[in-house]
């Protein structure tokens, strides 16, 4: 059905409701991501749809969803490419969360 609505043109947003039954909270999101990837999204629409276009959806685009002067933003330093292979989101060597760094 994503699959589907992606060729329809239909904006998907990524995201996850934890806490609910066995979600795993941050986990959850990199088996979101995958399963967007085999409904036929590439990995950077899958990136994207965790990132732009849930600021769109909640009209906060002008404050965060992407990285530039001004906007708000969390960085995930990854030791592998996520385009090359959507897995590779869970490689993660260090966090930058409101402007300090933290290890995972």
């Amino acid at each position: 059905m994503v699959e589907r609505m992606h060729n329809q043109g239909v904006p998907i947003a990524a995201g996850t409701d934890t806490p609910i039954g066995l979600s795993v909270p941050g986990y959850s999101l990199h088996s979101e991501l995958e399963m967007l990837v085999r409904s036929g999204l590439s990995p950077l629409e899958a990136i994207g749809a965790a990132t732009v276009a849930p600021a769109r959806y909640f009209s906060l685009q002008d404050e965060m969803g992407t990285i530039d002067v001004g906007m708000k933003a969390d960085l995930v330093l990854l030791d592998a490419d996520p385009l090359a292979d959507i897995s590779n989101s869970k490689r993660i060597s260090a966090v930058i969360s409101k402007g300090r760094l933290v290890q995972p």
